[in-house]
């Protein structure tokens, strides 16, 4: 068992000299990309393919620090507007000059996406105004004040105005009001070279979905230019076949090895890097009055039940979990984020106690149990369909027959999106690096409109939180801001609103003169794989 502090950065490796010759890297993905469009869908594995292509006002690096990207400062003017300083002489790759024009064109653009499984309105709910300041800058205003603002736009990837068709004046109004956006592209239309157009260091030369995604070094990159000159991507969602990838030459690096063929891998020449992630891995229930896949219960939804939940969580036990099932590769998890991270309280893992569950189950009424189906990917989470079985079992344990529906990915998000699954198991990786982002996601009340609540698949809704939750977004302070955080987070655990199961440890096997710095998001960005000096 490989174990570590948080945030830590195992990178092994044997350094070779006069290795790294070779202009072109093959990466092996566990997942492949559901789209092009940065804009579409909040999911890992679509967002470290495009931070190879587009780059936001700002970044965050491998720890999730907020660092300087298209903009090179900022500011907060007063309590509702924010400055950010344009990078002179950034050129994106169909050859238009970087401006202000296309920093309001991206965020017009956000809520008029159709059909996104996760609204990136999460980022931009809060603006009201986005306007030039000059020639080199760009004033944002919100409807209160946002300490958020740095770290939201890192997750809003800056478009081309000019390749996605906009009018030479583009003008910002909330709620997809803007004027001068001309015929605005949807997803589908990021398929094609000529509109997935970034500032980043590589460009899209082709994507084959289902087999591979080719990048092709920018060369007039503003910044440090990668080390290779083009870039396969391989979606190689089985295990088996993405480490025999490796071990036969065909690919350079992979993400998420089995655990188990860890030890083959080293011993094949191999280097393996690893860091305990942000990511929880988490069973959402259906909280919205229906039971669809639920039996014995004469048509009641017992989720709606706080002692059911509870009963399911104490059922469940953590520690065998990451023991036999991950191999040690994860922690057991009272939160939604790995203390000590911004917002979380030291929450304890809840206690393995099928008996007290068993009498909750009775106490709720339901001292027979119930059969219910669980929705889990099977291709997406580090051994996911694995950990869903497991969760079965002991669920049965109490009385609560439980039937898996694993499935892939893509299939996965869109009948979770359309509310198919009683209880699900799912991961979230909080991309801001603090509390609120897990909250406003996963558990604050479905609102479309207001951007609340995208990935909350089951409706839990609590109005006292999210009421806390709008108090914390809009206080400057940062100790007064992370106690309201604390206590909006303790508020949904202590409810069984979401139910933590573990933090994912991310794992990565590369050949030899290869070197990567872990992430705590789980990304594989490309362009940070360098070659061994």
């Amino acid at each position: 068992m490989k174990t570590g502090a948080l945030f830590t950065c195992l990178v092994a490796g044997t350094v070779l000299s006069g290795a790294a010759q070779a202009a072109d890297l093959v990466v092996g993905l566990k997942s492949e990309a559901t789209s092009m469009d940065p804009q579409f869908h909040q999911l890992s594995t679509n967002t470290q393919v495009l931070l190879n292509i587009f780059e936001g006002l700002t970044n965050q690096d491998a720890l999730q620090k907020v660092t300087p990207a298209l903009a090179t400062e900022w500011e907060a003017v007063d309590d509702t507007t924010w400055r950010f300083t344009l990078r002179d002489g950034v050129k994106f790759q169909n050859g238009s000059t970087f401006s202000a024009r296309d920093v309001i064109y991206t965020y017009c653009r956000v809520p008029l996406v159709e059909n996104s499984p996760s609204s990136f309105t999460i980022y931009t709910a809060t603006i009201t105004d986005v306007k030039p300041d000059g020639d080199n800058a760009v004033l944002i205003s919100t409807d209160g004040p946002n300490p958020l603002l740095p770290t939201d736009v890192a997750n809003l990837p800056l478009l081309s105005a000019d390749a996605a068709g906009a009018e030479d004046t583009v003008t910002y109004k909330p709620g997809g009001e803007c004027e001068g956006m001309g015929t605005v592209p949807q997803s589908a239309d990021f398929n094609s070279p000529e509109i997935t157009v970034g500032t980043g260091p590589y460009r899209l030369e082709s994507f084959v979905r289902g087999s591979q995604m080719v990048l092709t070094r920018y060369d007039d990159y503003w910044g440090e230019q990668p080390d290779w000159d083009k870039v396969t991507l391989r979606p190689l969602t089985s295990d088996g076949p993405r480490v025999a990838a490796l071990l036969s030459g065909d690919v350079d690096m992979i993400e998420s090895p089995p655990i188990q063929d860890l030890p083959r891998i080293e011993q094949a020449g191999y280097s393996v890097v690893d860091a305990l992630s942000n990511r929880i891995i988490y069973l959402a229930m259906d909280q919205d009055g229906e039971a669809p896949s639920i039996g014995g219960t004469d048509g009641k939804n017992p989720l709606l039940d706080k002692k059911v939940r509870e009963a399911i969580s104490l059922a469940i036990n953590r520690d065998a979990i990451v023991e036999r099932i991950m191999g040690g590769y994860a922690q057991a998890a009272g939160e939604l984020l790995p203390p000590p991270m911004f917002g979380t309280n030291g929450r304890a893992v809840d206690a393995y106690d099928p008996e007290k569950a068993k009498q909750l189950l009775t106490e709720a009424g339901y001292p027979d149990g119930f059969e219910i189906t669980l929705g889990t990917p099977n291709d997406r989470y580090i051994n996911d369909a694995q950990v869903a079985q497991a969760v079965a079992q002991m669920l049965a344990r109490i009385g609560i027959r439980t039937n898996v529906d694993a499935q892939t990915a893509s299939q996965f998000f869109s009948r979770r999106n359309a509310l198919d699954f009683p209880i699900y198991l799912a991961g979230w990786s909080a991309s801001s690096g603090e509390m609120s982002s897990p909250l406003k996601s996963l558990v604050a009340t479905y609102n479309k409109e207001a951007g609340t609540g995208p990935t909350n698949a089951g409706r839990y809704s609590n109005p006292a939180m999210d009421e806390l939750l709008k108090t914390a977004m809009t206080t400057i302070d940062d100790a007064e801001r992370e106690k309201m955080l604390q206590e909006a987070e303790q508020m949904v655990l202590d409810d069984f609103g979401i139910i933590p199961l573990h933090y994912e440890q991310t794992v990565w096997a590369l050949k030899e003169g290869l070197t990567y710095e872990p992430r705590v998001d789980q990304y594989t960005i490309a362009s940070q794989v360098h070659a061994a000096e």
